[in-house]
C-alpha cells in the first residue's frame, strides 16, 4: 500500500476528471500511480496530460522512448517502472535477454540507434554534465532537434517518476508482474 491514500476520480475537480479517467483507461495500468498523483489536480493535471499530449503526437518512435524509459528505470532500480515498461519493450520487439541484459555495453539485441538511445539515457541519468560530444552529435544524426528535446525530457521524467513511486511507495497494479517477459522480472525494493 502507498504511503499516502488513494484519492478517486470523483475526488479531484471536474476540470480534472477527463484525464485522470483517460489516463487510467487508455495510458496502461498506472491506476495506482494516478491515485497517489490525484492528491495534487495541478500536478495530475499537467504532468499525466503532458504524457498523454506527448502520446498523441508520437513524434518519438516508441521503441526509443521505452528503450530509454527502462535503461533509467533500472539504473535508478525502481521496481514500480521495470515492471510497466518491459512488457512495453518487449511489444517492441525486444527479446526478453536484451531486455534483461540492457544495461551491459555489449547487450545482444539492440541495433546501432537502440544502443544509442540506451548511452544517452545512461549518461543523462549518471552524469549529464559531462555529456560526451560525439555521442550527441552521433543523437543529431539520428533524431531531430524536437525528438532530442522530448528524448531528454522523457529520460529526467522518468528518473522523477522513479523516485516518486518509490519514495512513495506505490503498489504495482495487478497482473501488470504476469505481463512481464520471462527472465525480466524486477528485483523488489524496499516497500515492495
Amino acid at each position: 500500500m502507498a504511503r499516502v491514500r488513494d484519492v478517486g476520480i470523483e475526488e479531484v475537480p471536474e476540470a480534472v476528471q477527463p484525464i485522470y479517467r483517460r489516463y487510467a483507461e487508455t495510458y496502461g495500468p498506472f491506476l495506482n500511480q494516478v491515485k497517489v498523483f490525484a492528491h495534487r489536480p495541478p500536478v495530475l493535471k499537467h504532468i499525466m496530460g503532458l504524457l498523454l499530449d506527448l502520446a498523441d503526437e508520437a513524434l518519438l518512435p516508441k521503441r526509443y522512448l521505452e528503450i530509454a524509459v527502462v535503461v533509467v528505470s533500472k539504473l535508478n532500480e525502481c521496481t514500480y517502472c521495470v515492471a510497466h515498461h518491459t512488457p512495453r519493450l518487449a511489444e517492441q520487439g525486444l527479446p526478453s535477454d536484451t531486455i534483461a541484459r540492457i544495461l551491459e555495453p555489449d547487450c545482444p539485441g539492440l541495433d546501432e540507434i537502440d544502443r544509442l538511445v540506451r548511452d544517452y539515457a545512461v549518461q543523462v541519468t549518471r552524469n549529464p554534465q559531462r555529456l560526451d560530444d560525439a555521442l550527441y552529435a552521433r543523437l543529431r544524426q539520428q533524431f531531430s532537434e524536437e525528438q532530442i528535446v522530448e528524448l531528454t525530457l522523457r529520460i529526467a521524467l522518468c528518473g522523477f517518476f522513479n523516485r516518486f513511486n518509490d519514495a512513495l511507495q506505490i503498489d504495482i497494479e495487478d497482473g501488470v508482474i504476469d505481463a512481464m517477459p520471462a527472465h525480466t522480472t524486477p528485483h523488489p525494493v524496499a516497500g515492495d
